[in-house]
């Protein structure tokens, strides 16, 4: 009853073939299991040998044998390798083989147990395969360093990408705690233990910093950790993943600043307009007012108080118009007469003025470059953009100080220019030992209108003017400074050229203004679209002894040159609706070919090509730069012809 109970037992078994051996091998029992995976009949096997169902490798060596032999002399045999079944297909078999004894040690035969894990293996080998590509792919990604942390924070895997990233083999890092990768002052903050304590807490830590390589430079990294854990929640360790991103930084760095000098440029270049335009209006208000007191002032009894204020007016209109010539230097609008110039004869020239400027409790020393070349610039803006330099200077010396002016000579490569053309350039530089700008107001310093002075004691126009005067000459103004470390402010002026620096090639400088030469009496026309200046010119022109007719445009101007043949001479403002004057006077010289012409303007933003030796008038202008004016252009009509 007990057998049969057991039989049933072991038959009803499908998943594991039970049964039984001989002692040499040979099957003596069979349950269904062993049918179901291994397609033998009970009929069909009992009686033959084991070894039918190793594979023809495994019976070459032994293997059968050997099984039956280790139960026999160990008491148990177990194992794992391919079997085959009837239809030659095979199978991945779990064996174990027990031997069976009688209660005297004689052996009897074997019972063994076979089970299919088939399924297991194919999952097993494609889990080894699917592992075994992602450690491929992770030792063959090189853009990134990926890696992994144990609990505590040390190395345990090291890729290709860490290596060359980092610049460490793998025995020479693994076991090493990765705040080596960090840069000291992070290290003293604590910064590597904050980021595992993040990714452990939070599963995931992301960040960018700098990082250290194995020789000791630096690089960007952005940095992703992920917690790993177990099933049941415990920490394993870390992923570490780090990209090296310093290119892509600098990049974005590079934009922001280009974007910024857009930015800069178009509020630059705004401003100027506005400030072109008010400059202008400005000039033909004062132009009115200088000229209408220089004409009170010939009419009125010469009473002192009288005079004493009328000067006062005067000085109060003059430092308007020094007020719309910055902000013509600043928008780079004003008319420039380069020079060739020496920088050291033109400082050495002005010393005088530089000194009774600054005060005695300043002073002044220069240190020139031997065989210094000659600039070719504005004589009359580079002083006086030394002067508001210095000027500056002293302001920032209130308990005076010494101010060094110098200059050198600079190659500027083509691979080096930036702000800058290539070429050669003398940079005259004016350094003071001031308090110096923080990082804010050096940024701001040129701004327009920008000034740390107190109210009234500056417009804040000064640098601008010098970095307009400077850009509108072909260079640049470089301001460095530090807050308790003075201020140096540098003037790159491009080298003369070869041609220029011969005597006589460049503009020559204007000559000192003498007593205009005398005009005899004309019939002019004078055209302004401005009432209040067109007034003001009428009553000069008159006062100089000539017959004034006026316009009020240039189209009225014509159609007066056309029907009044006594018009010897034409005075037209520039900035004028409809017709400018320059259009006015290229139109009335093909009415009137030869007829000598002025130009009026309050600013310099004029066609590229003008006449040739055309007479111009800057307003404001007084008495005698008109007197001056008309001479030239009658002088110029009556000049014989070029050969």
């Amino acid at each position: 009853m007990d057998e049969s109970r057991y039989r049933l037992l072991v038959d009803s078994v499908t998943d594991y073939a039970i049964y039984m051996l001989d002692a040499g091998g040979i099957v003596s029992s069979w349950n269904s299991g062993a049918q179901r995976f291994k397609g033998y009949s009970e009929a069909e096997i009992v009686g033959q040998h084991f070894s039918r169902f190793y594979a023809d490798e495994d019976r070459a060596v032994g293997l059968p044998q050997k099984a039956l032999a280790t139960a026999a002399t160990k008491g148990r045999f177990e194992g794992e390798g391919w079997r085959v079944r009837k239809d030659g297909t095979r199978f991945w078999a779990h064996v174990v083989i027990d031997p069976i004894r009688l209660p005297g040690g004689e052996l009897l035969g074997f019972a063994k147990v076979t089970r299919d894990l088939s399924e297991r293996k194919v999952a097993a080998e494609l889990l080894r395969r699917s592992e075994d590509q992602f450690n491929l792919l992770v030792q063959s990604v090189t853009d990134y360093a990926i890696y992994m942390l144990d609990a505590h924070g040390h190395v345990s895997s090291w890729n290709q990408g860490a290596q060359r990233i980092k610049g460490y083999a793998p025995e020479e890092i693994i076991g090493v705690h990765f705040s080596r990768f960090y840069t000291a002052e992070d290290r003293a903050r604590d910064r590597p233990a904050i980021a595992l304590a993040t990714a452990a807490r939070e599963g995931r830590f992301e960040g960018e910093g700098w990082r250290v390589r194995k020789d000791g430079t630096r690089f960007w990294a952005n940095v992703v950790v992920d917690r790993i854990v177990d099933p049941s929640g415990q920490l394993l360790g870390f992923a570490k993943v780090t990209r090296d991103v310093t290119e892509k930084r600098e990049a974005q760095h590079q934009l922001e600043i280009a974007r910024e000098a857009f930015f800069q440029s178009q509020k630059m270049d705004a401003i100027g307009q506005l400030t072109g335009g008010v400059a202008h209006d400005f000039n033909n208000l004062l132009m009115a007012v200088l000229s209408s007191l220089a004409l009170i002032r010939k009419r009125i009894p010469d009473d002192p108080k009288t005079q004493a204020l009328l000067d006062n007016a005067v000085r109060g209109a003059r430092r308007g118009a020094e007020l719309t010539q910055r902000m013509l230097a600043f928008a780079r609008r004003q008319e420039l007469k380069p020079v060739v110039v020496q920088v050291p004869e033109l400082v050495q020239g002005m010393s005088g003025l530089l000194q009774s400027s600054l005060g005695p409790g300043v002073g002044i020393e220069t240190r020139f470059a031997e065989a210094l070349a000659p600039v070719l610039v504005d004589a009359n803006q580079l002083e006086l953009a030394l002067l508001n330099l210095a000027v500056n200077a002293r302001d920032a010396m209130p308990k005076g100080g010494a101010i060094t002016i110098a200059a050198h000579e600079e190659c500027v490569a083509a691979h080096e220019a930036g702000k800058l053309a290539a070429g050669r350039y003398v940079c005259l530089s004016l350094r003071d030992e001031g308090e110096g700008m923080d990082e804010d107001t050096l940024a701001r310093a040129t701004e327009p209108f920008y000034t740390t002075k107190g109210v009234g004691k500056g417009t804040g126009l000064g640098l601008s003017m010098v970095e307009g005067l400077a850009a509108q000459s072909g260079g640049r103004l470089v301001l460095k400074s530090a807050r308790g470390e003075g201020t140096t402010a540098e003037l790159w002026l491009p080298v003369a050229r070869d041609a220029a620096s011969e005597p006589g090639t460049a503009e020559a400088a204007p000559a000192s203004p003498g007593a205009p030469a005398q005009v005899e009496p004309l019939t002019v026309l004078a055209v302004d679209d401005d009432a209040l200046v067109l007034m003001n010119t009428v009553a000069m022109l008159q006062e100089l002894g000539h017959t004034v007719l006026e316009a009020p445009s240039g189209k009225e101007a014509l159609a007066m040159l056309a029907r009044d043949a006594s018009i010897g001479l034409l005075v037209t403002d520039q900035a004028m609706p409809q017709m400018t004057g320059v259009q006015l006077v290229e139109a009335a010289r093909r009415v009137r070919p030869g007829l000598p012409v002025i130009l009026a303007t309050g600013y310099a933003d004029l066609a590229a090509a003008l006449p040739p030796g055309l007479p111009r008038l800057a307003k404001p202008f007084d008495l005698d730069a008109l007197a001056r004016a008309l001479a030239d252009a009658v002088a110029l009509r009556r000049a014989p012809p070029a050969a």
